[in-house]
């Protein structure tokens, strides 16, 4: 495949190319709105320049790398100009006149802004970047990302940009000095073009984060993730070597999954299922909706477990799964493209059995095992392996850490409602706020059981009457 005929396989949409010599080094990086049209300009059309000209006859091989925006690509070209240092890319070497990047890890808490040059001051600097407009954009982006702090005099309480979500705050000790050195060093990282790598570390520490319980860390990478890959979608794609896009987004993630599981068709609709039965008691059941690879979350469910008194997550399972599917058909929905099950093949085995008794056989179930790489379906006797950081196992940690924390959270307010249950309910008047209200107060019902009568008055909404009455009936118990 010549040149050409690579060229009009590249795509149309914006991104960073690679112009490579016969000895696979590359020799010039570039960025484009639209990278075939760029690459035409280059290879297609007469060279009007002898630069031009000396870089099309020495050109022997493209890669090309897609990216979300033109911001996107104006901080990649950068990142790998400065990696590659390709001897064809003059105007950005060592040049002054295009603005940087500069870090400033001189300062105890960073700052990411613009500067005109560089400076032996201590800072780490990144470009020049060929655009200052399209860099001030850039810099945007980035900062919703990596909320490093914005003010150069830090006013020692949180600012608009810390209510915004675009600062930690660390002027007014909302974040450690070690959690806020972490984005220092994920922007660092992104910013020299390491994203995927980057992206493959957050995707291990999500995962250690889930694993541990840390459900809101967990769902802050996610977030972390998710906005990484939206800005930058793949890896190189190399037409010589074969390597296919490693990209991230929603709809790579959900094409991925179906040739990993073989599927028919994109899994538009996917339904996931977890148990929770903590320490055996007030066992419950719950199911998430993702659609089009995003929470549904219209579509959330919760079950409490009617038919099994014992500990037996396999028949839990098969009951949510049961009272789920009845219902669809019963009222004439759509079944999902897709369903998910938390546990090993026995929950699986399960699932399927009383799908098969309602005659639902057309939709593909799995089952996810506790370590979210092993994924096991009724077809294979061995689980299939994921790579952790492929698109397809991006999308199914994010599909359990939901579901997960669907079931637990509902777990939660069932034990939280069975221990609010308590002898303030034997008391005429004193509804959900007002007891709660009395419980925050005294911090328990023994504390409450001593309190005098202008004690328990001092409680907001109760007033001298219901506090007689509740000293009354203590009194009396």
């Amino acid at each position: 495949m010549d040149i050409k005929e690579k060229i009009n396989k590249t795509p149309l949409t914006c991104g960073v190319y690679l112009i490579k010599d016969a000895k696979n080094s590359v020799i010039y990086v570039g960025k484009a709105t639209s990278i075939r049209n760029r690459l035409k300009a280059h290879f297609v059309k007469k060279a009007s320049f002898a630069r031009q000209h000396a870089l099309t006859e020495t050109a022997a091989d493209i890669d090309y790398i897609p990216t979300s925006s033109p911001e996107a690509a104006l901080l990649l070209e950068a990142a790998l100009i400065k990696k590659y240092s390709p001897k064809f890319n003059v105007a950005l070497k060592d040049d002054k006149s295009y603005p940087v990047l500069k870090l400033t890890i001189n300062e105890e808490f960073p700052r990411l802004i613009i500067a005109r040059r560089k400076a032996d001051d201590g800072a780490l600097y990144f470009g020049p970047y060929t655009n200052a407009k399209l860099l001030r954009k850039a810099l945007k982006l980035v900062g919703r990302i990596f909320p490093l702090r914005k003010c150069s005099n830090p006013p020692g309480k949180p600012c608009l940009y810390y209510h915004l979500g675009q600062c930690l705050g660390p002027c007014s000790g909302t974040v450690s000095k070690d959690d806020y050195k972490k984005i220092a060093e994920k922007t660092i990282m992104f910013l020299e073009g390491e994203s995927e790598k980057l992206i493959s570390a957050l995707a291990e520490d999500m995962k250690d984060a889930s694993d541990k319980g840390k459900f809101e860390y967990a769902a802050r990478l996610r977030d972390e993730m998710q906005a990484l890959s939206s800005l930058i979608m793949g890896t190189a794609t190399n037409f010589s070597s074969g390597k296919k896009m490693v990209a991230v987004p929603i709809m790579i993630q959900l094409e991925d999954l179906k040739q990993q599981l073989k599927l028919a068709k994109i899994p538009e609709t996917i339904e996931a299922f977890d148990i929770s039965n903590i320490m055996g008691k007030e066992a419950v059941g719950s199911m998430i909706v993702f659609k089009n690879g995003k929470p549904f979350n219209g579509g959330y469910r919760r079950f409490k477990i009617r038919t099994v008194e014992q500990i037996d997550d396999y028949s839990m399972m098969a009951e949510i799964v049961g009272r789920r599917y009845y219902r669809l058909l019963k009222d004439g929905e759509a079944l999902p493209d897709l369903i998910v099950i938390d546990g090993g093949k026995g929950h699986l085995m399960s699932a399927k059995k009383q799908l098969h008794k309602m005659r639902i056989w057309q939709v593909p179930v799995i089952a996810i095992a506790k370590s979210f790489e092993l994924i096991y379906t009724q077809e294979a006797k061995e689980p299939l392996g994921l790579d952790p950081a492929s698109p397809a196992s991006l999308l199914v940690q994010r599909i359990r850490d939901e579901a997960h924390r669907f079931a637990i959270n509902y777990h939660r307010l069932l034990r939280g409602k069975k221990v609010f249950a308590s002898e303030l309910d034997n008391i005429a008047g004193l509804g959900p706020k007002k007891k709660r209200l009395l419980l925050e107060h005294f911090g328990s019902v023994d504390e409450i059981k001593m309190a005098e009568i202008d004690d328990l008055a001092k409680v907001k909404y109760i007033n001298e009457k219901q506090a007689s009455k509740i000293y009354d009936y203590f009194k009396q118990v």
